[in-house]
């Protein structure tokens, strides 16, 4: 450990992690780019090596990875306790957002002010992101290889619409294969970078001496991931013996297999969503899918936080209560309990022993293939979320196996591209930090809406 970095106790910790929390917006690209930012950046936490290795073991688990992430890091500073603190509280901001906007939307429907705050976060959110997807990309390729491992992960989601798991395991193989084959073009990156000051290992808290999880550590994370399991999995099975035809039933059970089935976040899930809770249950129409989405792209927290929003809805709707609020404030967090519930159990039954393998050259090469991977996944979610921030309007074209995603040029939205660009010009040209730019930008954003073009 460095002697310059003083571990820090649980409540700087949560001061942190509730920073990173209501800063989180863009989705996973937007919400990895907040925590390396800060964590990495500022903090000096860990090291470049260290995050992407935490992050390449969330992007290979279901579910949100950059909370998983977060949960992963609060284990590594703190045991069991610190990695329940950094996730609750990465999910409590938008928790709570979500849930005054179900109740907004479901008594008056959506709007307001602090939609123009949202507005011109997202824009300066999208400047950040693109500054860490150029950081991360100058730090982790190093070589060749993994710049080509990077561009094909781009083309297959982007272009072919290739399942995510199928491209992490694909680069997984490649990289073991590469490691025997030509070990030098798969040695794990993270150190050194052109572009901005490199953050090795050595010189943070959570340094390469920062060793193997002792045994009681490992018992601790095992017995926390069986708690997290039968905090997910017990209520689901009392609903489903007391009530089989109860909405919550279906709420619980529902989001429970998307909880297992979510590989890649929740863009690779939403078209699922979208199908099943509007054509296959009833529970939303068409608009208020979209509506819901937006709600969830517009506050802190992991976009699948759309399925509260789905959740809510649908006990709203369908419970039958004399108090609708109430039911659709419980069918939301029952969504929001069987969705992050397991994400802990996973952190925890896993971690440990990802931990324990990091100086295996296999592996080691295994995660270098995947994390030039994950460069390109996180560069097509960018380009996603800017597609959907700067055109109103997206079309999808399909020629054979190819499938793009095109703006349709003429709904180009100006008070959007232009933040943007301003959040571009502070950041890369002016120097400016973080939460200077996206205050700017709210305050842009609410400039805008009151002056009715935004």
């Amino acid at each position: 450990m460095s002697g310059s970095i003083e571990r820090p106790g649980l409540g700087e910790a949560a001061r942190v992690w509730a920073r990173i929390a209501g800063l989180s917006f863009g989705g996973p690209a937007g919400q990895i780019a907040v925590m390396h930012r800060i964590l990495v950046e500022e903090k000096r936490w860990l090291g470049d090596a260290r995050f992407l290795h935490a992050l390449n073991f969330c992007m290979l688990l279901p579910g949100p990875e950059a909370m998983q992430l977060a949960t992963y890091v609060g284990w590594l500073l703190h045991g069991v306790r610190g990695a329940v603190l950094a996730g609750l509280l990465f999910l409590a901001p938008g928790v709570a957002a979500l849930m005054t906007l179900s109740w907004i939307y479901a008594l008056w429907g959506g709007g307001g002010l602090v939609a123009g705050l949202f507005f011109g976060l997202k824009a300066g959110v999208l400047a950040i992101v693109a500054q860490a997807v150029l950081r991360l990309a100058k730090r982790a390729l190093k070589t060749r290889a993994q710049r080509a491992l990077a561009v094909a992960a781009f083309v297959g989601l982007f272009a072919l619409a290739l399942p995510f798991p199928l491209i992490v395991a694909a680069a997984a193989l490649i990289g073991v294969l590469g490691g025997l084959i030509a070990p030098a073009a798969f040695a794990p990156g993270g150190h050194g970078a052109a572009g901005g000051p490199a953050t090795p290992d050595a010189e943070t808290l959570l340094g390469e001496e920062h060793g193997d999880p002792t045994g009681a550590e490992r018992r601790a994370a095992l017995r926390a991931g069986a708690v997290a399991l039968m905090l997910w999995l017990l209520p689901v099975a009392a609903l489903w013996l007391l009530a089989p035809e109860s909405v919550f039933t279906a709420i619980a059970l529902f989001f429970s297999k998307l909880a297992v089935l979510t590989f890649g976040g929740a863009y690779a899930v939403l078209a699922w969503v979208a199908q099943a809770a509007v054509t296959d249950f009833g529970w939303l129409r068409p608009t208020e899918m979209l509506d819901g989405l937006g709600m969830a792209e517009t506050t802190p927290g992991p976009l699948i936080m759309v399925l509260q929003f789905v959740g809510f809805m649908a006990a709203f709707r369908a419970a039958g209560w004399e108090a609708p609020l109430l039911a659709g404030s419980l069918g939301g967090l029952l969504a929001s309990w069987v969705t992050f519930a397991p994400c802990f159990a996973w952190i925890f039954l896993g971690a440990p022993f990802i931990e324990r393998l990091r100086a295996n050259r296999a592996l080691g090469a295994a995660l270098s293939a995947v994390t030039a991977a994950v460069v390109g996944v996180i560069a097509n979610l960018a380009l996603w979320f800017a597609l959907h921030l700067l055109w109103r309007g997206v079309t999808r074209i399909s020629l054979g196996p190819v499938s793009l995603d095109l703006p349709q040029m003429a709904t180009l939205d100006l008070p959007a591209t232009g933040i943007a660009a301003v959040a571009v010009w502070a950041l890369f040209r002016r120097g400016w930090g973080m939460a200077a730019v996206l205050a700017g930008s709210a305050g842009l954003g609410v400039l805008a809406h009151l002056a009715g073009i935004a």
